[in-house]
């Protein structure tokens, strides 16, 4: 998903600075005039809607300063991997085991890769943000030049979202970039991926869980998940490497073969093919480099968050929580 999702953008809202977006603004107004003609909206009406929306200062500070950008990945693991997430990992999977599982069961998505989204996301649904997405979504769309294009296209799907689903366009909130619910879906994908678990009508992203695990899943599918396959292992350097020491940095997509690693010495073991793609993974870790090899799956967890700390994180809370939950069954 095209969207950075960390925990400080989910930190609730204290003191921020805000102030009413200028719909006199060339931007702001060339906005409405697109929705006018190409979504058949009210002008009135839409001018009255986006005159709830406030710039906040807070929003453009954090922006600026993604986790994934200043901490490394012991640091950033240990926001993530923690005992008492994993603990409340296994509570939530064992009070939801059989939504979890029939959703497993019709995806393929397994329960530990669903359960590590959510933890990640928003430890399982505690920490949802608490930013009105209107003012996210404004201030970024017509005050953060560096991705005005991206917000500003979030923010049209967000009010064709909010037309669509009948939902007062003030009222939903989430993080400092406009991802809303227990997935943190941004609108975009929310109009893309939402399903309706449960055949009430509603894709209900902020309170049914069913339909919050099913809409995770559906998005993994939508984005080339294998079921069965493996996400990742660990892996070392063998004597056969001769190129210089790889350094961490931010991996999105397969480089390589598993057979083409193997050939360079990346020492790992798996059972998929040897032309199978694959990416050398390198990360800082609290007690020296770590390296990993990423494979097709990985990969797809990077669409969810463009961040291959933000994928191994994922991955390594759900086979925690997996164990914790094996262990508290024998």
């Amino acid at each position: 998903m095209k969207r950075v999702l960390l925990l400080v953008g989910l930190l609730p809202l204290l003191v921020s600075p805000a102030f009413a977006i200028d719909l006199s603004q060339p931007n702001v107004q060339s906005f409405i005039d697109r929705m006018v003609d190409v979504h058949g909206f009210d002008e009135a009406e839409l001018r009255s809607t986006l005159a709830q929306a406030e710039r906040n200062e807070k929003i453009l500070e954090a922006i600026s300063r993604p986790a994934e950008r200043t901490l490394n990945w012991g640091e950033y693991r240990d926001i993530f991997i923690t005992r008492e997430r994993i603990v409340a990992g296994a509570d939530f999977w064992r009070e939801n085991a059989k939504t979890l599982t029939d959703i497993a069961g019709r995806s393929g998505v397994p329960e530990e890769i669903l359960v590590g989204i959510i933890g990640v996301e928003t430890y399982y649904g505690r920490i949802t943000g608490g930013y009105r997405v209107i003012d996210a979504l404004s201030t970024l769309a017509f005050h953060y030049p560096p991705r005005s294009r991206f917000f500003t296209k979030e923010l049209e799907q967000y009010l064709l979202l909010v037309r669509e689903e009948g939902i007062d366009a003030a009222e939903p909130t989430g993080s400092y970039a406009g991802a809303m619910g227990r997935p943190q879906f941004m609108p975009s994908s929310f109009r893309a991926y939402a399903i309706d678990s449960t055949g009430d009508g509603k894709r209900d992203i902020w309170e049914n869980w069913a339909d919050v695990a099913g809409s995770v899943a559906n998005y993994f599918n939508a984005n080339g998940w294998r079921t069965g396959e493996p996400v990742a292992d660990q892996a070392t350097l063998g004597s056969a490497w001769t190129k210089p020491e790889p350094r961490p940095e931010n991996t999105l997509k397969a480089k390589d073969t598993i057979g083409g690693l193997s050939k360079q010495g990346v020492v790992f073991s798996t059972d998929l093919d040897a032309e199978e793609k694959a990416s050398l993974l390198t990360y800082e870790g609290h007690d020296g480099i770590e390296h990993w090899v990423g494979y097709r799956n990985f990969f797809v967890i990077t669409r969810y968050n463009r961040s291959a700390m933000y994928a191994l994180a994922v991955y390594q809370l759900g086979e925690e929580v997996a164990r914790e939950v094996r262990k508290d069954a024998t």
